[in-house]
């Protein structure tokens, strides 16, 4: 019997960036002004179970418990394995599940046609630097586990494998003057990023921005650039004070970063070259903190035992 899929990650939807380069900015009466943000996600905690119900869910208990262990490891500096959760009962993960709750960044990533796995999906949980990630293969749920750390391991790897992919991009027209330079700008980076990788200071490392609003760019020349740095197989949408798209690139620590007010016009759209973009990823404060809430929720699922 197939696992029942109990656990549904957010979809991030697909916005069609170029198409937004200049909305809000243009009217036939004249000058219009960009409508301001006027909606912001913010933190909600979880409703938690009763503390008397928990006793039925000594599986979600046991978890969570082992959970605040795994964050003490890595705020200690260890390297932590990912947690499963497929031993667990449907009514335990459903426990998990609420008390975990969900957070504001989540990702996706294609996964291999021929090996059947269709898709993984990334859900950071409403405790920052705890990561629900699910794999799913002819929609079965085939991988479900919990990482902590500031960005899940899958996300890195993919990026890593996706910037040996061999690249060939389309012939670029002579009439798009500014492009090579920007590429040029980008793989340059590009490049002192990767022989800087695994050097001491290389995770402090201040990320290269190419600021792609501020350029004299058209629609034309935005998707020329896409297709010259290639297209990977991760997406992360970052919630906040409006929304945060990033793609990886097929260029070695290329990012894609396109950001949007409540009303999803582009207020800033750029490439970071950088390891992973630190909008998606925990910080060691974000973890301490979570682990403080994560011993407190436990205090109280456990005051009635």
């Amino acid at each position: 019997m197939s696992e029942p899929n109990v656990f549904d990650p957010m979809r991030i939807p697909m916005v069609a960036e170029a198409a937004k380069l200049t909305a809000g900015f243009n009217s036939d009466d004249g000058l219009a002004y960009m409508s301001m943000p006027n909606q912001m996600s913010v933190y909600q905690a979880p409703i938690l179970p009763e503390p008397e119900a928990m006793v039925a869910h000594q599986g979600a208990v046991a978890t969570l418990n082992a959970l605040i262990d795994i964050v003490k490891q890595q705020l200690a500096g260890e390297v932590v394995a990912p947690m499963t959760l497929r031993h667990l009962s449907e009514a335990d993960l459903l426990v998990v599940n609420q008390v975990l709750g969900e957070g504001e960044v989540s990702a996706t990533i294609v996964g291999d046609d021929s090996i059947n796995l269709v898709q993984i999906d990334i859900q950071e949980t409403a405790f920052v630097g705890v990561w629900r990630v699910v794999a799913l293969a002819q929609g079965v749920k085939v991988y479900d586990a919990i990482e902590v750390g500031a960005i899940p391991a899958l996300i890195w790897q993919t990026a890593q494998q996706d910037a040996q992919v061999t690249h060939t991009p389309s012939p670029l027209p002579k009439e798009l003057v500014n492009i090579p330079s920007i590429i040029h700008e980008i793989q340059s980076h590009s490049q002192a990023s990767l022989a800087m990788q695994g050097q001491e200071g290389f995770a402090n490392a201040t990320p290269h921005v190419v600021n792609l609003t501020l350029l004299p760019l058209t629609e034309v020349d935005i998707a020329y650039i896409d297709d010259q740095l290639g297209t990977g197989r991760i997406t992360i949408l970052s919630r906040g004070y409006g929304n945060c798209r990033i793609t990886n690139t097929l260029t070695a620590h290329a990012w894609r970063l396109v950001y949007y007010n409540s009303q999803d016009n582009v207020i800033l759209n750029c490439i970071e070259v950088t390891d992973v973009p630190l909008v998606a990823c925990a910080s060691e404060s974000d973890l301490q903190d979570t682990l403080e809430r994560l011993v407190e929720v436990l205090a109280w699922l456990e005051s009635d035992a």
